[in-house]
């Protein structure tokens, strides 16, 4: 059927023009083994099956528009294949001097028979369009007539990509005509495309009428966003479902968060006047903050320009996008006061030149992905302050990694500060206390205690006074197991009763260890070894009373959630200066305005405040706190249950 329309299609045996592929079938195999295929499945199997079974290639077609077929044929039965320009006018009569190649031209021009001396007439038949394709690489140049040095300096291609369906198409064209003319292979290395899908997996078609129109995807995302989910969604090989979605689930996640940090430093250089190319990076003034910043960013160059270099896109991709949201989510994040405090100390200096330094190298890394975004940040932080830096981010050096700059043991300890806090809120969110709330302690057990600086960021970070490193928490969380029957049930279902009681049995904490460690438990019953993963398992745990525990990855944490009167203050404390900088945002104050604070409602958050106005005007630039009728900007708010009225008026 007609793949078109549908409509039913005969086909007839013609005669045709055949190349003997299978003379050169071993030549195939061999030179195929020299390209590095991706995925190596595709060259070896798809690719490699193709060439096994190599056939004839029938290389002409009965149509009027193509490359004429140049073969000469004489009544005496005589053939010749002309082989250029100047062969066929040597050997006609009537070939013009500005001869065109193609029909109706070609096909009045005649040469004469070497063997009968009669006049010899071009057979009717077109090639194989596929030839022309397989051509390419010298066609292009006219080689061998022309630009020899061009061709072979080009020639065999480091890189080539198309879909998976032109292992028996372009693939394999270019592999025969190489072989044929060079006996070698025409390109060093192949990434094979999946086909892009719709949303439901169905491949897209125009009468189906699931076809997306890329006009209309570029106008709706930007041609960044489009691109970035391909080169995260999936393998290149593998089939892409393509859906606005998850293309701005991409753009968020990378995109924005990259811009958005890139638009934290714009606003702050702005109102500092900071001039990157007026200042010098000092190493002495560099916080364990920075010196980490710096580690990540070259072990990001490092690993994009390795996988770039070995055609792992998704790879690159991923280490692009887990060093974006380092950046923003962690280093930014913490240490935005840096970029707060007045005049330009050499802390200051220091955040600032080494943020800069992170996003242009970031926006340079990125440039092959992301080229109009990386450009328009390329052409704001660097050709605005620097006229004489290339004229495009697309003209300049990839990044250079800087090995010396890379601390591997500093990036270890600050993941563990960061899977540490992970559970920390993981634990505070099971325990249903806010991290506006403080507590006390967090008992922590870990492989490697970390030193004061890691536990001060952790404290920081989960609002806890106390971080205590200690094997002594297996006592705080009691852990029981049940099988999940859905799964256990078709593979053990004959030894389910031993399994019960094999797990009631269990020290449910080293069970739990064991599970976390290896990430199955394996029982060795009479009737035979059961192994039972994290979905085949209930897993019960019991809290002890004023403690919340949670274990992940080897790794325990163990919230105390006893709020004393002090705690439950200093909470309040923290939800009203929230409270406070909310309202601030929301009446349009720049973020250096200081303000008037008045307030009234409830007598024991009027106390609070009274007690403890100092730790709210320092951490919201107000200079007086007035308890009376609110002014200014005004909002009433519940306070962890209390009722409060808030004013704020820019000074």
């Amino acid at each position: 059927h007609c793949w078109r329309c549908d409509t039913p299609l005969i086909y007839y045996a013609r005669e045709s023009w055949f190349i003997k592929m299978t003379d050169v079938k071993d030549d195939l195999i061999r030179n195929n083994d020299t390209v590095n295929w991706i995925p190596e499945s595709i060259g070896k199997g798809r690719f490699g099956d193709w060439l096994k079974n190599v056939q004839d290639w029938g290389i002409s077609r009965n149509r009027y528009w193509g490359t004429p077929l140049n073969i000469w044929t004489c009544e005496c039965g005589h053939m010749h294949s002309i082989g250029s320009i100047e062969e066929l006018k040597s050997m006609s009569d009537n070939c013009p001097d500005d001869i065109e190649l193609h029909r109706p031209y070609i096909d009045e021009v005649t040469i004469k028979c070497p063997h009968c001396g009669k006049a010899m007439h071009r057979v009717p038949e077109v090639i194989d369009c596929w030839f022309d394709s397989g051509a390419m690489p010298f066609a292009q140049h006219h080689y061998p007539f022309e630009n020899k040095d061009l061709f072979e300096s080009q020639f065999p291609a480091d890189f080539i990509s198309e879909a998976v369906d032109q292992t028996r198409g372009w693939f394999y064209s270019l592999m025969a005509i190489s072989t044929l003319i060079f006996n070698k292979a025409p390109y060093k290395n192949v990434i094979v495309l999946g086909h892009v899908q719709d949303e439901n997996g169905q491949k897209m078609s125009k009468s189906k009428g699931n076809a997306v129109d890329p006009f209309d995807a570029l106008e709706s995302y930007g041609a960044d966003a489009i691109r970035w989910y391909f080169y995260t969604n999936s393998a290149p090989w593998l089939p892409n479902r393509f859906h606005g979605k998850a293309v701005v689930e991409g753009q968020r996640k990378f995109m924005g968060t990259l811009w958005n940090t890139y638009a934290f430093y714009v606003l702050y250089a702005n109102i500092d006047k900071f001039d990157p190319t007026a200042h010098t990076l000092n190493p002495d003034n560099l916080t364990v903050m920075d010196k980490w910043l710096i580690s990540k960013l070259n072990s990001m160059v490092k690993a994009v320009d390795d996988n770039l270099a070995n055609y792992r896109i998704p790879e690159a991709a991923r280490a692009l996008q887990e060093f974006v949201d380092e950046m923003s989510n962690w280093y930014v994040r913490r240490g935005r006061e840096r970029y707060w405090v007045q005049g330009m100390t050499a802390d200051k200096e220091t955040a600032y030149l080494v943020l800069y330094n992170a996003l242009v190298t970031t926006a340079k890394a990125a440039a092959p992905m992301i080229p109009f975004m990386a450009e328009s940040i390329y052409q704001n932080l660097v050709r605005n302050v620097d006229k004489s830096a290339p004229e495009s981010i697309h003209l300049c050096d990839f990044p250079v990694v800087d090995e010396a700059a890379i601390d591997e043991k500093l990036e270890s300890n600050m993941e563990s500060v960061l899977d540490i806090v992970v559970l920390g809120r993981s634990a505070r969110n099971g325990s249903a206390i806010k991290n506006r709330q403080p507590l006390s302690t967090m008992y922590v057990k870990c492989d490697t205690p970390l030193d004061s600086f890691y536990a001060d960021i952790i404290k920081d970070e989960l609002n806890i006074k106390a971080v205590d490193f200690t094997n002594e928490v297996d006592n705080l969380v009691s852990y029981s197991f049940k099988p999940q029957l859905k799964t256990v049930g078709p593979k053990y279902g004959k030894q389910l009763g031993e399994i019960r009681t094999a797990l009631s049995e269990l020290d449910g904490n080293a069970a739990k260890a064991e599970l976390d460690q290896n990430g199955e438990l394996v029982f060795n019953f009479a009737s035979g070894e059961v192994r039972l993963g994290v979905d085949d398992l209930l897993i019960e745990a019991k809290q002890k009373e004023g403690f919340y525990t949670v274990s992940d990855h080897g790794v325990t944490v163990a919230l105390d959630t006893t709020l004393t009167d002090e705690l439950i203050e200093e909470g309040f404390v923290r939800e009203i200066v929230s409270k406070i900088q909310t309202m601030r945002k929301e009446a349009n104050f720049n973020v250096t305005d200081h303000i008037i604070v008045t307030m009234n409602g409830s007598e024991k958050v009027i106390a609070i405040v009274n007690k403890l106005s100092a730790d709210i005007s320092g951490d919201t630039l107000a200079d007086s706190i007035v308890i009376g009728e609110a002014d200014g900007y005004v909002k009433e708010w519940d306070i962890n249950g209390e009722k409060l009225t808030i004013g704020v008026k820019c000074l």
